[in-house]
């Protein structure tokens, strides 16, 4: 198996390298528990890696890699099938429904939740291979080519794993790898046994809470492939005792019941499910699902209508980045993201509608958003990540009365309003500065 890893993208930071390769030496582990022959790579600038696929290629029966519809992937996908040689497969692992099982792009969560609940049934006990190669003939281990090994040496992956080990890639120092938050598999499988033991029971009630933190705190893991969606929907069906028979069909569309689980169930799988599919979804179906353009037209209507309102403040992206502003649950959800890699998934949608608020005009924002969570994000770029940025906006939502200065009838807001609503006490004291 041949697994690269590109330097010389404003993504390809320290933080995102280590994580990625910490998981590249779960797997080198686990291939050579296998007997297959693992080949990890590491592009030490930009442009090193070019040539490798097509040489390993050279003499292979067919190339199997991913079909994932995010960020740069699938125009990379495009370039290796037209030069590589052979047969290109590429598999779809994203969900529990394959991406391409709707024709459409669903603009509402209720109506793709329609689609997942016609569909998902026949999909709900297809899982992948536990053990793909234990039918595999001992014996025929492949050899990399020395004059592979020659141009493109396999990573030292102990190496670039120790204290300054990443010095020589030519990828960003900021920001930093996330203290006591490792990448890979094992700490996957870690997180995901934590998350059914400490804080499944109470996820119902308590994942927006802020100072609960009863989130998952599987996105990570879940972008970069350290754990798959089947993995983490098999453990909750084994934690509910679950199976098919206790879907409820007439509850088609809803939120709650379709599943006949607990209220923590039938939450945790609507976000696992509902809200992470569907950003793939609009990433296969709906074009430019990354641009402010692609917004729908209610949305980009209003705001366009009110993008010249007087703001109570703005910020310059500097100031924003920095955690500095006047309002202190805000800086504390963009310190955990520059902290953590992550903000907690209630307090997410208000950093992203006071961005709004704060900034210029309407695209402003939203490059802003993208700036802030592509660059320090553990799950930045992912289609789900860009579809809660969308969200902010207007995607997958609905027009709100009153109408409100620069929002228009965009769903708002405020600091003060989530802060009545959650406790969030607790949550400031983690990530405050002390001083606000």
């Amino acid at each position: 198996m041949f697994e690269p890893l590109r330097a010389g993208y404003a993504w390809a930071s320290e933080r995102i390298h280590r994580f990625v390769i910490e998981g590249m030496a779960d797997h080198r582990r686990a291939f050579a528990r296998a007997g297959v022959t693992y080949f990890p790579y590491v592009e030490p600038r930009h442009g090193e890696g070019r040539g490798l696929l097509d040489a390993l290629a050279r003499d292979a029966a067919v190339v199997v890699t991913d079909d994932y519809p995010g960020f740069f992937l699938p125009r990379m996908l495009e370039s290796a099938a037209a030069h590589t040689g052979c047969t290109l497969e590429a598999v779809d692992s994203n969900g529990l429904v394959p991406v391409r099982a709707a024709s459409r792009a669903y603009p509402s969560a209720f109506q793709f939740r329609r689609h997942l609940h016609a569909v998902l049934p026949e999909h709900l006990l297809v899982y992948p291979t536990e053990r793909p190669f234990h039918r595999r003939r001992k014996g025929q281990v492949a050899v990399v080519p020395p004059s592979v090994l020659d141009r493109w040496p396999p990573a030292d992956l102990r190496s670039l794993l120790r204290e300054g080990g990443l010095s020589e890639v030519a990828i960003g120092r900021e920001p930093a790898p996330v203290p006591g938050m490792a990448g890979g598999p094992v700490a996957a499988r870690r997180a995901l046994d934590r998350f059914l033991s400490e804080r499944y029971e109470r996820y119902g009630d308590a994942r927006n809470d802020p100072d609960a933190d009863g989130t998952s705190c599987l996105s990570a893991y879940l972008h970069f492939g350290h754990l798959s969606v089947h993995q983490v929907a098999a453990a909750v069906f084994d934690r509910e005792g679950w199976s098919p028979d206790r879907v409820r069909t007439e509850r088609r569309g809803r939120r709650d019941g379709w599943w006949g689980m607990s209220a923590s169930g039938e939450g945790f799988l609507d976000e696992l499910v509902t809200w992470r599919e569907i950003g793939f979804n609009a990433a296969v179906s709906l074009p430019a699902y990354d641009r402010f353009d692609s917004l729908p037209e209610w949305a980009r209507r209003t705001l366009g209508e009110h993008a010249a309102d007087p703001r109570t403040r703005l910020y310059p992206r500097a100031a924003l980045e920095a955690a500095d502003t006047h309002d202190a649950l805000w800086n504390a959800a963009q310190r955990q993201l520059l902290s953590e890699g992550r903000i907690h998934g209630y307090l997410r949608m208000l950093w992203g509608k006071k961005i709004l608020e704060w900034s210029e005009s309407p695209e402003d924002a939203f490059e802003t958003m993208v700036q802030l969570n592509n660059r320090y994000a553990l799950d930045g770029r992912d289609p789900n990540s860009w579809s809660g940025i969308a969200w902010v906006l207007g995607r997958y939502d609905r027009p709100w009365g009153p109408e409100r200065p620069v929002f228009g009838t965009v769903r708002y807001m405020s600091s003060e309003n989530t802060a009545r609503k959650l406790s969030v006490r607790g949550y400031l004291e983690r990530y405050g500065a002390g001083r606000e």
